[in-house]
């Protein structure tokens, strides 16, 4: 049984952001305000994410260029992690660096193989201003990665060389959401 609150019920599905938009490529800034207009954004968050059936998105996705993401993610051992970080660092990724298939919710459909590390550890604040630090590994880790790059500006194809990262951007291009010229 689920203790506390489920995030995102409160919240709004916003739009997301998809490749090319100029919103993700763009290091997004550091908050600020830990007040309402925050919590209210973590809460779209989450719903939003729920929505599309993902396990983490970040709020530049959103349109909101504010160095926050949200999880609800399992690591490898069938763990899940839910939670959400306020002006995230990753301050630690090691073990081994492996290749699996990455998605993201601003490439709709789409997914290729892509290096990370197993492990990492990020350190932000919650919601509240709180100092927490999320350690992850496995799926997890990569989820942490993932959407630390994306506050930094970068989607996971721009981590793809040679034939996958032109594979990728070729199918973008050919996606019914794509305006035909991927990012």
């Amino acid at each position: 049984m689920r203790q506390g609150p489920i995030p995102g019920v409160r919240g709004r599905v916003r739009p997301l952001r998809l490749l090319g938009d100029p919103v993700l490529h763009a290091p997004c800034a550091e908050v600020t305000d830990f007040g309402p207009q925050l919590a209210a954004l973590v809460e779209d968050l989450f719903a939003t994410m729920y929505a599309a059936n993902g396990v983490g998105l970040a709020a530049n996705q959103t349109g909101e260029p504010v160095r926050v993401f949200v999880y609800d993610c399992p690591d490898d051992e069938d763990v899940q992690h839910r939670g959400h970080v306020v002006n995230p660092r990753l301050v630690e990724r090691g073990g081994m660096v492996l290749r699996g298939p990455e998605g993201c919710l601003s490439l709709p459909g789409l997914e290729a193989g892509t290096e990370r590390y197993d492990e990492a550890v990020v350190e932000g604040f919650t919601v509240s201003g709180e100092p927490v630090r999320v350690r992850g590994t496995g799926f997890f880790a990569r989820c942490l990665q993932h959407e630390c790059d994306h506050l930094d500006g970068g989607v996971y194809s721009d981590r793809l060389t040679g034939w996958r990262r032109r594979r990728l951007l070729r199918r973008a291009a050919r996606a019914p959401w794509s305006g035909g010229t991927p990012g």
